[in-house]
């Protein structure tokens, strides 16, 4: 009785995840494609002046921009491989555990569905479009994508699990 519980709430966890996951894929792509149809590329549209703008640019680097300026004929190979060796990890450790903390599956779920994301951009077009460009004043931070936060707030998840954890 109490293994046909546990299984139960494993397969809960696992419909919750890939819900999470697609969510944030579907999300991101949607996302991607009206500010693609919607702005110009390097054009903005002010949100919240002097904090918040969308813009339409293409990152053709890591997160946040790292290495785009790199003019590496296999950086876009090595990204894509990088990012399914990552994928591979995540989808393994979930795979394995027989049970995970909530803040665990929801943080793997975040990640699983960014990095999925930007993954099917990099493959498709060999970059990622951004478009989300806070800054105070003249400073910016690298312009990022729903896919970025997901990824961001999932690996806070797991911080936050390990921090707190027994």
């Amino acid at each position: 009785m109490a293994e046909a519980a546990s299984n139960r709430v494993r397969a809960l966890s696992w419909v919750l995840s890939t819900v999470i996951a697609a969510a944030v894929m579907i999300g991101d792509q949607v996302t991607k494609a009206l500010v693609e149809k919607s702005i110009p590329e390097h054009g903005q549209i002010s949100i919240l002046p002097r904090f918040f703008n969308l813009t339409n640019t293409k990152n053709a680097g890591a997160a946040f921009g790292l290495f785009s300026d790199s003019p590496a004929p296999w950086k876009t190979a090595l990204l894509i491989a990088v990012s399914g060796a990552l994928l591979v990890t995540v989808v393994a450790i979930v795979w394995r555990s027989r049970h995970l903390h909530w803040a665990t599956g929801v943080g793997l779920a975040l990640i699983l569905g960014g990095a999925l994301s930007n993954l099917f951009d990099r493959i498709r077009m060999g970059l990622v479009v951004d478009f989300l460009d806070v800054y105070v004043g003249s400073y910016h931070w690298p312009t990022f994508n729903l896919a970025d936060s997901a990824i961001v707030v999932g690996a806070g998840f797991l911080v936050i699990h390990v921090i707190f954890s027994d």
